[in-house]
């Protein structure tokens, strides 16, 4: 837990919830807040949501008011970008830095004036969307205009004085109450906000992302353990990069305080584990036991990586053949997607995306599987194949149209895949056992394995 400076700092008081839960001695903690001191500025400055068209739809300001301009910036690199995930998260201007996230069709886009750790910026920005999502059901343009005051209401308590403070979602809902139609309706009449009375009882504990007195008539504890791959696989088949994202996402509804204890059978593959604070990190250290007292509803247990390339099973394979001949204002595609190493799971949810050349005028193919659309003005080839059944393969193949005179384009293009398989983690993880003390009932447990691809390119 952070500390003050001493009996003379007037410093504002960091929260136990803060993002990072990194233990800090007295003397540490003494020179990063007399580094506070010394900065006349705010870590973050101002907030800007942009959408998809470029319109900037919320701004939030956390002393004086930053012009818009300063998104010029932000489209100037939007626009060199071929792919809205291609944005620099970082970017430099004149007087100020530009840290930004891509979430549900939405920028997030913060304003920086002094040099700060970016990616402390980028999880803050990612809390935000989070807290959107658990608040309004989704993070989207529409619920965001629609519940414009919690929004402020929320960012106020997100940020203060342009650090983090309350970012756990059982605080900020004992602070704010989550907006009801009967909510909505008695406020519109008696003028009342939803901030609350009192201050969140968890706030006054050692336990501050846990609230006190809870009680639910069914006791359950669901995991999701969730693995995204990338991946860049070459021409020939062989892997190239492949890398392992992984989080597993918690429910937590047991009433009382109770204190659990998860393990794995095989808790070494883990690389760059990120905890959320309430876990023991001595214990994990010694015995790799997650060890915690869980916050109630839903959170974000850990974040891990697999980076070691001979535990990454690539579970599809592509047969392509691209071809454009010279002198020619045709060409060929052939595509064939198939399964491999799923542990006899299916692979469903398939989508392939192709960037063709600039000279593609149309495409015209034939889909045994799922349907495909060629877009003339963006060149983007997308083929909705659903799932694969080992035995008959999607195919799409058919005849490229080329603008005539056009040179033949200089190299074939890249092919990106999207899928899911239900109920397998792809690096092998599993849950052994849950253990629960402190409490007598038995809560019900659950575990569900998801793996889907990330930034997965052949």
């Amino acid at each position: 837990m952070l500390m003050r400076c001493g009996p003379g700092c007037h410093c504002p008081s960091p929260s136990p919830s803060n993002l990072i839960p990194k233990r800090v001695t007295s003397k540490e903690s003494c020179q990063a807040t007399d580094g506070k001191h010394r900065q006349s500025q705010k870590m973050i400055h101002s907030l800007f949501l942009i959408n998809c068209s470029g319109d900037i739809f919320l701004e939030k300001h956390w002393k004086s008011v930053v012009s818009q301009s300063v998104c010029d910036y932000f489209f100037e690199a939007q626009e060199k970008a071929i792919d809205v995930e291609n944005v620099p998260p970082v970017i430099s201007t004149p007087h100020h830095y530009l840290i930004s996230i891509y979430r549900d069709k939405i920028f997030f886009v913060s304003v920086i004036q002094t040099e700060v750790p970016p990616l402390f910026v980028i999880e803050f920005l990612h809390r935000v969307a989070d807290t959107f999502q658990d608040y309004f059901g989704e993070c989207s343009e529409t619920a965001i205009k629609d519940n414009v005051v919690i929004v402020y209401e929320l960012l106020e308590e997100m940020l203060d004085n342009g650090f983090p403070l309350a970012t756990e979602s059982n605080i900020l809902k004992e602070l704010i109450k989550p907006p009801t139609i009967l909510r909505s309706v008695v406020n519109s009449i008696t003028g009342s906000s939803n901030v609350g009375d009192t201050l969140p009882t968890g706030q006054l504990s050692n336990i501050p992302w846990r609230r006190a007195g809870v009680k639910y008539t069914n006791n359950e504890a669901y995991f999701d353990v969730i693995e995204e791959i990338d991946a860049i696989i070459d021409k020939s088949g062989s892997t190239v990069f492949a890398e392992i994202q992984g989080v597993i996402d918690s429910c937590i509804k047991l009433s009382g305080m109770p204190d659990l204890s998860l393990s794995f059978m095989n808790p070494r593959l883990l690389d760059d584990v990120s905890f959320h604070p309430c876990i023991r990190f001595k214990r994990w250290e010694s015995e790799r036991v997650l060890s915690f007292i869980p916050p109630d509803g839903n959170f974000r247990l850990i974040s891990y990586r697999v980076s070691s390339q001979n535990l990454v099973a690539i579970p599809v394979y592509v047969k392509h053949m691209i071809s454009f001949k010279e002198n020619s204002s045709s060409g060929r595609f052939d595509v064939t997607i198939g399964p491999k190493q799923n542990m006899g799971k299916t692979v469903e949810g398939v989508v392939m995306t192709v960037h063709m050349p600039k000279a593609v005028l149309n495409m015209n193919l034939t889909a045994t599987q799922g349907s495909y659309t060629f877009d003339p003005v963006t060149k983007v080839l997308t083929w909705d194949v659903g799932k694969i059944t080992p035995q008959k393969l999607p195919n799409l193949k058919g005849i490229v149209n080329l603008q005539s005179g056009a040179p033949k384009p200089e190299e074939n293009p890249s092919l990106n895949i999207q899928f899911k398989i239900q109920q397998l983690a792809i690096s092998g993880l599993k849950v052994n056992r849950l253990d629960m003390y402190g409490e007598k009932y038995k809560p019900f447990k659950g575990v569900k394995y998801i793996t889907k691809a990330g930034k997965f390119q052949m």
